[in-house]
């Protein structure tokens, strides 16, 4: 009798995926290149940086949700909602990344607004997914329930947008508030996806020391911008810090990868170890997040003087 043989898997697949990353990659260089460039209007650069920040943190919650929400197989219709918001977020954060002037108009503001509440209504869902397991919130439904950070990351996206508009308003607040304020929303933006990545690194057991940095470099760039909310010295200390938050962002994937290659089957069982491997969408919230706060700490220093 002949033995049957395994039908070749298609790679069609494989290619979309490595397409998507691809091009995610090189539009989030894209956007960092608009982030970092250097201006002489303190909060046209902010809103620029917002919006990028709002980008990036977008194309993160577009890759992880979709996957996670693959893995449960769609089984609720309101699971197409959160990478469909994600989407629409992108489209407008980076049309402020690169218009900033018209972070003001209607129609970018109605788009973060709806994200925004998105994200709240994701938290609420994801929150009653955990409460409503045996146990409630233990650690066992925190490591496995819904997770909490991508939907919280929507509501952070529509927020960095509607202040990217403010910054613009020429208001008195502007000046005197909104920067300070801003910042410490980027010192809670970071704190929360420092929480997520050390539950999730701790349910890993934090097997390679790597996996230390998220929860060691973050938390001094969220307490050095907390400062800087205080001081125009500290300013100085979070940049430095909010860089080396970023560079996480970026490697991160890498690790992530890496991490996929060491499980059973590694790469070669792709399809099933990038549901149940290490999320490589995630670590660049990171980014995100630090390119908002690169962006707004010169007109945090400037409402200081």
């Amino acid at each position: 009798m002949l033995a049957r043989t395994q039908p070749e898997p298609s790679r069609r697949p494989l290619l979309a995926v490595g397409a998507a990353g691809i091009a995610a990659a090189a539009g989030i260089g894209w956007l960092l290149q608009r982030a970092w460039r250097p201006s002489e209007d303190r909060n046209l650069r902010a809103a620029e940086a917002l919006g990028a920040g709002a980008a990036i943190l977008c194309v993160s919650v577009a890759l992880d949700s979709g996957i996670e929400h693959y893995r449960g197989q769609f089984k609720d219709r309101a699971m197409f909602v959160g990478p469909t918001m994600a989407a629409l977020g992108l489209a407008a954060a980076a049309w402020i990344a690169f218009r900033p002037q018209d972070a003001r108009k209607t129609l970018p503001r109605i788009a973060f607004a709806t994200v925004g509440a998105t994200g709240l209504i994701g938290l609420g869902f994801h929150t009653y997914n955990i409460l409503k397991r045996p146990g409630e919130l233990d650690a066992l439904n925190l490591f496995y329930g819904a997770p909490l950070g991508a939907p919280a990351a929507l509501t952070l996206v529509g927020l960095y947008g509607v202040i990217a508009g403010e910054m613009l308003s020429g208001r008195d607040y502007v000046r005197t508030r909104l920067p300070k304020h801003t910042a410490g929303l980027i010192a809670f933006s970071l704190m929360g996806t420092i929480a997520e990545a050390g539950l999730l690194h701790f349910r890993g057991n934090f097997q390679d020391p790597v996996m230390y940095a998220p929860v060691t470099v973050p938390p001094l760039a969220a307490l050095a911008v907390g400062a800087a909310m205080i001081t125009p010295r500290a300013a100085t200390i979070a940049e430095p810090l909010l860089k080396a938050t970023a560079v996480l962002g970026i490697a991160g994937p890498m690790f992530h990868a890496y991490g996929i290659h060491r499980n059973m089957g590694g790469w070669r069982n792709w399809s099933q170890m990038i549901l149940q491997g290490p999320p490589l969408p995630a670590p660049p919230a990171f980014l995100g997040i630090a390119v908002a706060g690169l962006g707004i700490l010169p007109a945090l220093t400037e409402e200081q003087r």
